[in-house]
């Protein structure tokens, strides 16, 4: 396939609302594509690389290339280029990563350069396109959307279903099923404003503790144990503490869902960034476990004996978890089934459940229908997920010109908060939560702000100030605050508001969100 073609699909799903637009368009390119090109064209479309972080960044790709007249660029050619490039390290490597963009530029159109300068900068950003692909995939392919989800949900991964279904079409999803020991995208809870809020919408359920760490799934089979991450990477030889864990449990054969978290001597949860970083750590794995020991809490089990459990409701599921593993190693919870004359009590007893998890060091609650079957890799309906939102006024310092549907707008914000001396100190970036309203304004605002456009960014006068919203602070090298605002998202533009009055970073470091405040 050339990229000319994929460039295109791109530009037209990025510049379109209509859901059935966008699967029209992915459907017509999943049946081009060959299935050797599904494992590049599903993640560049989303804006990721399989090759990961390649060591190319704006310096790099802002010196303008001729592009080719025409088309002669294929997917899997410049993907080879893309490979070469993750791979340059040592000395020169700057100079030879220019040199291979460069070639890589010159050889594909402009529209296939604006692209792969997009994707390699990390702006392509389709918003929530793996869920239109599915649906493509199976117009492409005459193939159930329902049987196709299900597939990507077991397999984990949509290029892998991708390939099959091209190469041998709708019988290939029957090879797709729950096994112990290949791990599954989990599933992912919605949000509510309230517990009462969730509990009428769900009516019977279980409202759990919102633990702060790091999802896990963990598979054992027999003395064979693997542990992996929400995205599915496998970090067993990483936490050996869930290894014994796992061991110590009397099944042996069954697939859990939890978190691990780092408690401290008084049982209040460690912050986040100290789970994030021991789970991160590859070397001295032995001396990192000593000195940051990780404590398994599960809330679900997907198999248990060799039986898969995905479509037992919640209820059922929690059963076989309270029989597998011992309290100590389960989510604290509360069901909450209201019966008539009696919703007041029920709603009461579990905001006060969900009350004595934040005064325990929680971020919220988990609110969990208990019917609903376990969806693998969905935002199900059945899971709802409460918890504060933290809110602050910073500054926006600069803003990077858009990509995609952005083109033309200044969207990526570069946020600070009030120094000490005045000055104005970054604590990272957004482009979250901007309507296209929002979008219009802010570029025509910061384009009066300017001081400077390299092409990329353009650097403001520090005057505007925006509300956001976020789910904490974690530690960040790479800011000069030291933290930065995790998910942070753009509520609003506040032009009632001085730049004068906008929160200070003394004021930010001693929320409840910052890295080691209680």
């Amino acid at each position: 396939m050339l990229l000319a073609t994929l460039a295109h699909v791109s530009r037209e799903v990025a510049t379109t609302s209509a859901r059935s637009r966008k699967i029209s368009l992915l459907a017509d390119l999943f049946r081009a594509a060959g299935p050797d090109d599904v494992p590049v064209v599903i993640p560049w479309l989303a804006g990721r690389l399989p090759q990961g972080r390649i060591g190319v960044g704006r310096q790099i790709l802002k010196d303008p290339v001729a592009p080719a007249a025409t088309a002669t660029l294929t997917v899997r050619a410049a993907d080879g280029a893309v490979t070469a490039l993750a791979g340059v390290s040592g000395p020169g490597s700057v100079a030879e990563r220019r040199r291979l963009v460069e070639a890589l530029l010159g050889a594909a159109t402009g529209e296939e350069q604006r692209f792969l300068i997009a994707l390699l900068s990390g702006e392509v950003r389709q918003g929530a396109l793996d869920a239109v692909a599915v649906e493509a995939l199976a117009r492409a392919t005459g193939a159930p959307p329902a049987a196709v989800r299900r597939a990507v949900m077991l397999a984990g991964s949509l290029q892998r279903v991708a390939e099959r279904l091209l190469a041998e079409g709708p019988g290939a999803l029957a090879g797709f099923r729950l096994t112990v020991g290949r791990p599954v995208l989990p599933m992912l809870a919605g949000s509510a404003g309230s517990v009462a809020e969730a509990v009428e919408r769900l009516g019977p359920c279980a409202v759990e503790e919102k633990l702060d760490g790091i999802r896990v799934q963990v598979h054992r089979e027999g003395d064979s144990v693997r542990v992996h991450t929400r995205t599915l990477d496998d970090i067993t030889d990483r936490l050996p503490e869930l290894t014994r864990a796992a061991l110590a449990l009397d099944g042996d054969r069954f697939i859990l869902d939890g978190e691990v978290v780092a408690l401290g001597g008084d049982g209040r949860p460690r912050p986040f960034q100290e789970v994030a970083g021991r789970v991160g750590s590859r070397t001295d794995v032995t001396t990192a476990a000593v000195a940051l020991p990780l404590s398994p809490v599960f809330f679900d089990v997907l198999a248990a004996d060799g039986e898969d459990l995905l479509d037992l409701p919640y209820a059922g599921r929690r059963s076989v978890l309270d029989r597998l593993v011992p309290a100590p190693m389960r989510v604290r919870r509360v069901v909450v089934a209201p019966r008539e004359g009696a919703e007041a009590a029920a709603l009461a007893e579990a905001e006060e459940f969900a009350r004595a998890t934040l005064d325990r060091g929680h971020e919220g609650v988990v609110v969990k229908a208990l019917g609903t079957p376990y969806s693998a890799g969905r935002r199900g309906a059945g899971w709802v997920k409460v918890k504060p939102v933290h809110t602050l006024d910073l500054v926006v310092l600069a803003a990077e010109w858009g990509h995609g549907r952005r083109t033309g707008r200044l969207s990526n914000l570069h946020l600070g908060a009030r120094g000490p001396d005045g000055s104005f100190v970054m604590l990272g970036k957004t482009f979250k939560g901007l309507t296209d309203a929002m979008l219009e304004w802010q570029t025509a605002r910061l384009r009066e702000l300017a001081v400077s456009d390299d092409g990329f960014t353009v650097r403001v006068r520090p005057e505007l100030v925006v509300e956001i919203a976020y789910d904490g602070l974690q530690r960040s090298s790479r800011y000069p605050a030291g933290v930065t605002p995790r998910f942070a998202r753009v509520l609003r533009h506040r032009e009632d508001k001085p730049a004068s009055e906008a929160d200070t970073l003394e004021a930010v470091l001693a929320t409840p969100g910052a890295p080691g405040v209680v």
